[in-house]
């Protein structure tokens, strides 16, 4: 007798019955199998897209986990639908772990389990598969055109929160008769007597003469709820404390609000998580279209807040500012800096950007006001630090921790420092932290008002950076532990022998010599403006070799903590 475990997927709860579709699916599994044995586990992921890789839905990652386990309840997987299963090439990127695991793959099309040695069965599955993204792919299309010729002809509001100025009526029954016949109803927008007159009142100061900065900072000083807080109940994740420069331009740049409906602004951009890895599928961001790809309606289709004429106008002067608009060419010079991506401001976390102002090399942490108050921070809006006021004391700190008087002390802690794990799980976890820290950044920044279009552009790089990362994190603490080979002193000694002497170079590199000999040497600064002091800390990469600038080598040294006060 053989234990089954059945597997199976809905795309998603509002378009199809989750229970019904289960039903079936199993249906279909057990009269394949019943005359062979009983299922006895069940794999059913719900609101999963097919697009979506096996390792990245929750219940089929439960089962490839269940697959390499031993102890594991079941002798074989029934599929009630392969093409609800695999999708484009996710069977011969799944299949292999079934034949490696000794588990056999039953699917109703060809009639039992799949043999590994078959050709045929080989080529049905692929071909589910093909079909499958071709069946998305058409239905996507549809979508779109029924979309946009709903949006062109009828002007019909078409889902989605309402712009900040109208709010959301009763439009009658849903136009689908069998939506309509649930209860559904469609929707349209009017205008919202709270903040329709904010909208009017934004066009008007601007074509007055007043700047986005110095609109969103009037709105906040006389107290006018921003987007986040006129709608709190839609924007739980929003604190709503103040306008940003982006939440004016975002109403600056709405044609909606001239009375057309104007849909398909934006679109689904998939990329690669990790090009080295394709097997972890896409990650979804949204994108801006070319203006010349947005959809009108061909009629008004709600009450109109200004006139195309005004619009027209507020584009025209958005368009005229800035040196592009006056036909003047900036030369822009490119200027190196010696610390450029390596120091980080204490107190917001956030890296500090290179900027050259009175012939010399600073570096900025720039945070607006409206930031700053949302994420209860004491932050000037800029934080300056003088790239001189800090080399020469972090060259004298390297130059002087090996130094023949500090030499013991310094071999002692570079071999103490050394790594005792696999370097891979260590730069993993640093990265999953770094994205983490973004991520906290880019929800303070959506909680000020800043523009969400962008805002979820940057998320989902950063979430698409973190899920590779764990994805290797994963990989490296699956593998075998292998053992670190560790530096002993004296191996330490022979390749920092040279080192005191070639560091005194350093006053004289070049600084994009210095900058590469920086980052080879793992530094990290944190610069707090409070106190004025910088942190210097050296955690060089576990491979230790020679490093070439403009007049000699240096050898990295291992991680050694110190503090250089800045003026």
């Amino acid at each position: 007798m053989v234990r089954f475990a059945f597997y199976g997927r809905v795309s998603t709860e509002d378009q199809q019955d989750p229970a019904a579709s289960r039903a079936w699916q199993l249906a279909r599994a057990t009269a394949l199998t019943e005359a062979h044995g009983p299922v006895v586990a069940e794999y059913f992921d719900i609101g999963q897209s097919r697009a979506i890789p096996w390792k990245r839905r929750p219940r089929a990652a439960d089962l490839l986990t269940a697959l390499a386990d031993p102890a594991r309840d079941f002798d074989a997987v029934v599929i009630g639908e392969p093409q609800r299963a695999f999708y484009g090439n996710q069977y011969g990127l799944t299949y292999p772990l079934f034949v490696h695991y000794g588990v056999q793959l039953w699917v109703p099309e060809v009639g039992g389990p799949i043999d590994p040695e078959s050709e045929a069965h080989d080529l049905v599955m692929s071909v589910f598969g093909g079909m499958s993204k071709a069946e998305r792919s058409r239905i996507k299309l549809r979508v779109r055109t029924a979309m946009a010729t709903q949006a062109r002809l009828e002007g019909r509001f078409l889902g989605g929160r309402p712009p900040y100025g109208y709010r959301l009526a009763d439009a009658g029954p849903h136009p689908h008769p069998a939506k309509a016949a649930e209860g559904r109803r469609a929707h349209r927008l009017e205008i919202d007597p709270a903040t329709g007159p904010v909208v009017q009142r934004i066009f008007g100061d601007y074509l007055g003469g007043y700047g986005i900065y110095a609109l969103a900072q009037r709105l906040t000083d006389d107290h006018i709820p921003c987007p986040s807080a006129a709608d709190p109940e839609r924007n739980p994740h929003r604190c709503g404390i103040a306008w940003s420069k982006s939440a004016v331009r975002a109403i600056l740049t709405n044609p909606r609000y001239t009375g057309h409906q104007v849909w398909n602004r934006q679109h689904k951009h998939e990329t690669l998580i990790d090009v080295d890895d394709v097997g972890l599928g896409h990650a979804t961001a949204l994108r801006w279209n070319p203006k010349q790809e947005w959809i009108y309606s061909e009629h008004p289709a709600h009450p109109a807040l200004i006139s195309r004429e005004t619009f027209d106008a507020v584009q025209q002067r958005l368009a005229s500012r800035g040196p592009a608009s006056t036909g003047r060419t900036v030369l822009r010079t490119r200027h190196a800096y010696a610390l450029k991506g390596l120091i980080f401001h204490t107190q917001c976390g956030r890296r500090m950007q290179g900027n050259w102002a009175n012939s010399r090399a600073h570096y900025r942490c720039r945070f607006p006001a409206e930031y700053a108050l949302a994420n209860r921070l004491a932050h000037p809006l800029n934080v300056y630090l003088r790239e001189d006021s800090v080399l020469p004391p972090l060259d004298a700190w390297l130059a002087t921790a090996f130094a023949p008087k500090h030499l013991h002390a310094s071999l002692t802690a570079l071999e103490q420092a050394q790594p005792c794990q696999d370097p891979r799980l260590t730069a993993s976890r640093r990265t999953i932290k770094d994205c983490d820290r973004k991520l906290k950044r880019y929800r303070a920044a959506l909680e000020a008002g800043a523009d969400p279009a962008l805002i979820n552009e940057w998320t989902s790089e950063i979430t698409a950076q973190r899920a590779a990362a764990r994805a290797q994190l994963a990989a490296a603490s699956a593998s075998p532990d292998q053992p670190i080979r560790r530096l002993t002193k004296a191996e330490i000694h022979t390749l920092v022998e040279t080192l005191s002497g070639l560091l005194a170079v350093l006053n004289r590199a070049d600084p994009a010599d210095k900058l590469e000999v920086y980052r080879q040497l793992g530094l990290r600064l944190e610069y707090d403006h409070q106190t004025q002091k910088v942190l210097a800390e050296s955690r060089p990469a576990p491979s230790m070799g020679l490093l070439s600038v403009s007049e000699g080598g240096l050898e990295p040294p291992r991680p050694i903590k110190g503090t250089s006060t800045s003026s």
